[in-house]
């Protein structure tokens, strides 16, 4: 029982619609009361104060403290201010009343907020069920055999000289690996990966590879259970019979509320992490291309920065880069400094993907896409200037706008499926 609550899916549209169906019921019972000038103004009052408690609320969480590192969308507020109106209309109903209309209220009270968390949730498209919520990886762990051993050396397969062997599996594999933090010591979450059918044969092809990070919060399963990047890769491996590139999703993290910016630093030797630890646990455990035209790196918000700084810094090792709602910089606040750069300015403005791609200018055959949602402000404004740092460094790009997403998973579902046969043909498999 505990385990069918735990993975219910709470991201379809027929959850919200029965969840606000009963929480209306609820509300015209609670209003329902013999109709006094006293008590019609009592329930009035109630509900406007909560809309005015609801707006109050977001107004200084997102457009004052800035908690979120975002702007929360108008469908966010509504259903914060709905949320609120609900809850205060339960509690004048708890006197003076009957029993049963307070055990009502009572009852509302967590329907209330259920339904308001469901709302934002479908507005933000970030859970599928509570194990997502509360950050439980849905994948076991992937044992890698023999028929996964690194064999860089191969020619690239491509879809003119791959023939798909019989028996070979429908879908891809999705699993957990520890990649240990051998020269970085960063203590790193195990990372999420994904072969595709055609790397679960007996005899594998050598195959492209993407690194993909999550935002942060997050762990390194988000891609794949909020982004639905497994379900863009299979498709695409129904399509190809049974190809698509090898992708690795590792912890550039350590923890969801923690944000080493993918530096070295105090702060955790993340850049190492990713830079030698992780790609040498790849080359050494998987049958991949070394050619940097077949590899790429993305990331959605911080993961998005996190790529653009690799790819920019490292294009000897990737070509593509996708970056979905990218900050402008790397940044914890106002410690950035001080707590990862000693204090020096001059280190933290060298870190920057502006700085980083004006350095390592001019590029030749990178490729950077950047990517966000049409209401989403502030990133657009981030990703139109890192766009054009890197025209002046001489990066090819394009540019996608997710049409009515903000910063939240929508967009990142949509730049996803919309981006990937691109990135696929130019990693090789077009």
């Amino acid at each position: 029982m505990f385990a069918w609550i735990m993975t219910y899916r709470v991201d379809y549209a027929s959850f919200l619609v029965t969840i606000d169906a009963l929480c209306a019921v609820l509300v015209l019972y609670l209003l329902i009361r013999r109709p006094t000038k006293r008590w019609l103004l009592t329930a009035l009052a109630a509900v406007v104060i909560g809309v005015v408690a609801g707006l109050m609320a977001c107004w200084l969480s997102s457009d004052v403290l800035d908690i979120f590192g975002v702007s929360l969308t108008s469908v966010t507020r509504m259903w914060v201010c709905l949320g609120f109106a609900g809850i205060a209309l339960a509690l004048v109903n708890l006197w003076p009343s009957r029993w049963w209309r307070k055990t009502v209220a009572i009852v509302s009270v967590p329907l209330f907020v259920i339904a308001a968390a469901a709302g934002i949730n479908m507005d933000f498209g970030a859970y599928r069920n509570l194990n997502d919520a509360f950050g439980v990886n849905p994948y076991p762990a992937l044992a890698l055999g023999n028929e996964t051993a690194s064999s860089a050396a191969q020619t690239l397969v491509t879809v003119q000289t791959w023939s798909a062997p019989a028996g070979m599996p429908a879908q891809g594999r999705i699993g957990t690996v520890d990649i240990p933090g051998t020269v970085s010591h960063f203590n790193a979450r195990p990372a999420v990966v994904y072969l595709p059918p055609a790397a679960l044969v007996a005899d594998p092809p050598t195959l492209p590879v993407m690194i993909v990070f999550s935002g942060q919060p997050g762990s390194p399963a988000d891609l794949f259970t909020a982004g639905r990047l497994d379900s863009v890769l299979n498709a695409f491996a129904v399509a190809h019979d049974g190809l698509a590139p090898i992708v690795v999703s590792p912890d550039q993290l350590l923890r969801p509320d923690y944000n080493p910016m993918c530096v070295d630093s105090p702060l955790g030797n993340s850049a190492t992490y990713v830079m030698v630890d992780v790609m040498n646990w790849i080359h050494g455990n998987l049958r991949v291309s070394s050619d940097p035209n077949s590899w790429a790196i993305g990331g959605y918000s911080q993961g998005a920065t996190c790529a653009i700084q690799f790819g920019a810094a490292h294009p000897d090792r990737f070509r593509t880069i996708l970056a979905i709602s990218s900050e402008l910089e790397p940044t914890i606040g106002q410690s950035t400094v001080a707590k990862a750069f000693g204090g020096s300015k001059s280190a933290y403005a060298a870190a920057t993907p502006t700085a980083i791609m004006a350095r390592n200018a001019p590029y030749s055959s990178e490729l950077t896409i950047f990517a966000v949602g049409q209401a989403d402000t502030r990133y657009t404004r981030f990703a139109r200037a890192l766009r054009g740092a890197a025209q002046n460094a001489g990066m090819a790009t394009q540019f996608v706008l997710s049409p009515g997403t903000a910063h939240d998973w929508n967009t990142v579902r949509y730049v996803l499926k919309t981006t990937f046969p691109g990135v696929a043909a130019r990693l090789g498999l077009g």
